[in-house]
């Protein structure tokens, strides 16, 4: 069972710590704190990209698990009913397995956002809301994730003998406004929906870990909480 890290930094106490920073001379340093963050960071996307870049980390979690868009999930159960049962669950592994393969490109990427972080930045995030993080993390690497992920993504659906009858009837469907346009190509769906479920679980380790920042173990953290 993979356990939720507790790193990121509660923005109400790590206002208190640094304030009394300056009476306090085991006070921890801004320098400590920005670096505190960074590693509660790293942390959270590491173990993010792992529970999604396991074998089904989409398919066999509901809450990022990739459905057909729109109009053609709604008509799932008719395509059911013509025999087209078995195309439909195809499409809907494919997609979710092509996600699954995808994410795992994340990780550099996501720890590159962190080592190049302001102070500026991470004062953003340490004051800012309950997902701030998450909110950095989509704003500094939302358009290279997606250049990571859709050669992936196309050459995993490519092997999809449905795909061109999915194009063409998205297509045809978001042209009558029962599809969102930006679904109407397969790959560019699953690419989004992809970047979805990352940031989701991302939320969800920040979620955590700021309800509970000290729980972490970590010799650093302990070192910014340890004057409370």
């Amino acid at each position: 069972m993979i356990r939720l890290p507790r790193s990121f930094l509660s923005p109400a106490v790590l206002g208190l710590v640094l304030a009394l920073a300056a009476p306090l001379a085991n006070a921890v340093s801004n320098s400590d704190a920005v670096a505190g963050l960074k590693e509660a960071l790293s942390r959270g996307a590491e173990v993010a990209v792992g529970q999604l870049g396991k074998t089904n980390g989409f398919l066999g979690d509901s809450r990022v698990k990739i459905p057909l868009p729109g109009a053609l999930a709604q008509a799932e159960g008719m395509l059911r009913m013509a025999g087209m049962g078995k195309q439909a669950d195809e499409v809907v592994d494919a997609m979710n397995h092509a996600a699954e393969q995808a994410v795992v490109e994340a990780k550099p990427v996501l720890l590159k956002a962190v080592k190049g972080m302001s102070v500026q930045d991470a004062q953003g995030v340490l004051t800012g809301g309950d997902h701030a993080a998450t909110d950095y993390f989509r704003q500094t690497t939302s358009g290279e994730l997606t250049q990571k992920f859709l050669p992936i993504v196309k050459k995993a659906t490519d092997r999809l003998q449905v795909k061109p009858q999915y194009d063409a009837l998205a297509g045809r469907a978001a042209g009558l406004g029962l599809v969102d346009a930006k679904d109407a190509s397969l790959d560019d769906y699953v690419t989004r929906k992809a970047l979805d479920g990352l940031f989701l679980m991302i939320a969800e380790q920040e979620k955590a870990i700021r309800k509970d920042p000290v729980g972490t173990g970590s010799a650093l953290l302990k070192k910014v909480f340890g004057g409370l």
